[in-house]
């Protein structure tokens, strides 16, 4: 059986907390990525040095160098997978600041696969994961719909250690159904944007062969 495609998967914690449970959950991801789950690369990108939103940073297209230096990651992987902290209902700040930085002209999130997971009190984190899907709506990122993973990190049984890392087996299991999912999704997602551009193409070379026989028949009415 031929193997799989490899793709690369940047991963997001939008929590900056050291003993963050969701950056646990973005770096049990990077590990399986390496151990369990061949043809997938997670890399954790940190968003801490990031700058709040200010557009008086940007100069005629230019942005400064560690917002230039994240947008190139974004650039270069093939998928995304955010771990998202819920704060009053809604997605942790240094997040949306990274996916505000990143749309900036040109977006950098447009056309591409992700997956969003959770972890925290009462429903999980999910409320977060909604909002984040419909901001995804306009910066054209496509998430995958299922599985979905919400992580009551407060109910027994422990689900991280004093460090943040993720030690329950049932949700690193579950974790690796993401990161699959993610994988078979992000290769139809390219194999579709390929057939496109395909027929595109071929609508274009059509256009031209119509061009040409139009100005075939003009110069022979015109015996030019």
């Amino acid at each position: 059986m031929a193997a799989k495609p490899a793709i690369k998967v940047v991963a997001i914690s939008g929590s900056l907390r050291k003993a963050s449970f969701n950056s646990g959950l973005v770096r049990s991801a990077v590990e399986l990525s390496r151990k369990s789950i061949d043809g997938i690369e997670v890399e954790h990108v940190d968003i801490s040095e990031l700058p709040l939103l200010n557009t008086d940073l940007e100069a005629n297209g230019t942005y400064p160098p560690v917002i230039e230096a994240f947008r190139r990651k974004l650039v270069e992987a093939d998928a995304f997978l955010f771990a998202s902290p819920e704060y009053n209902y809604s997605v942790a700040a240094p997040l949306k600041n990274a996916i505000d930085w990143a749309s900036r002209p040109p977006n950098v999130w447009a056309g591409k696969a992700a997956a969003v997971v959770s972890a925290g009190g009462g429903f999980g984190g999910g409320r977060s994961q909604y909002h984040l899907r419909q901001i995804g709506v306009f910066v054209d990122l496509h998430f995958i719909n299922k599985p979905e993973l919400f992580v009551p990190a407060f109910q027994p049984p422990k689900k991280f250690d004093e460090n943040g890392n993720l030690i329950d087996l049932e949700i690193t299991e579950k974790l690796k159904q993401v990161l699959l999912s993610l994988q078979a999704f992000t290769l139809s997602v390219q194999k579709n944007l390929k057939i496109l551009l395909l027929i595109a193409f071929l609508h274009v070379e059509v256009i031209y062969i119509y061009i040409y026989i139009y100005c075939i028949d003009i110069i022979r009415i015109n015996d030019w």
